[in-house]
């Protein structure tokens, strides 16, 4: 597929209530159609609460819900969620397919400043999931600031970010988010929410949608809930990278 149509949830989120949260998004599907991909924030059944996995929802229920909005709008829906595993609680970046194929990445750098260290285990990997002749590349708030966990080693077209990133750090968020669409030759999507959470932090938005030159093709009002729709050109990414293959002299190293 050359083209894919994304959409961008910036939306408030019920602290620590999963049921409602779920109600809430609920309403925002049902009014989507023909898309491909559908973004929801980070933790979007709790908020960034460092408690949440051991009172939210299980991962069944959050598999199944996503399985059937999956099923409804015809697309990709992703979003993270805290889940409880036997080894201990992961912030999980889930993307499912209409079909009811379930990907997921764990988030890798975990937030020591509001101590989600010491409440989640960090994951071990970067993962790609292919979708509609599309590679995207999952990355959960914090991961943004490290950039060569990243790097595109021209494995992927499109890199999703989403997260709770705090309102006074607007301007790191969406200067790192256009940082890496320039340095990555990609693709970049930013889901971030929106409102007051309970611990009293509050969230702008700014959700952002680049091109692969550092163009803002969908941008969220600051404080506003938002839907952000794109189209994304996978032959025009192509012809950009074969005009232009700043890519080729990257260093070759590996994590």
């Amino acid at each position: 597929m050359s083209t894919l149509k994304i959409s961008v949830l910036q939306q408030p989120l019920v602290w620590m209530d999963g049921e409602a949260n779920l109600r809430f998004f609920d309403s925002l599907l049902d009014g989507l159609n023909d898309r491909d991909l559908i973004v929801l924030p980070e933790m979007f059944t709790t908020g960034f609460a460092m408690e949440a996995a051991k009172s939210s929802l299980a991962e069944s229920e959050v598999i199944s819900w996503l399985q059937a909005k999956a099923a409804a709008t015809h697309a990709m829906v992703a979003g993270s969620a805290a889940i409880q595993t036997a080894k201990g609680a992961v912030n999980r970046f889930f993307l499912v397919e209409p079909g009811g194929a379930v990907h997921f990445y764990d988030k890798r750098h975990l937030f020591r400043m509001a101590g989600e260290h010491e409440h989640y285990l960090a994951g071990d990997r970067r993962e790609v999931f292919e979708w509609r002749g599309w590679r995207i590349l999952p990355q959960v708030c914090y991961d943004l600031r490290f950039p060569v966990f990243a790097r595109n080693q021209n494995d992927y077209d499109l890199a999703l970010y989403v997260a709770n990133w705090p309102a006074p750090r607007a301007l790191h968020w969406q200067t790192l988010l256009q940082a890496r669409a320039i340095e990555n030759q990609a693709y970049i999507a930013g889901c971030n929410r929106v409102g007051t959470d309970g611990n009293g932090h509050g969230y702008s938005g700014d959700s952002r949608i680049f091109s692969p030159l550092g163009e803002v093709l969908a941008a969220g009002e600051p404080h506003q809930p938002a839907i952000l729709e794109a189209e994304l050109s996978l032959e025009s990414l192509r012809e950009y990278r074969e005009k232009f293959p700043a890519w080729r002299d990257g260093d070759a190293f590996s994590l």
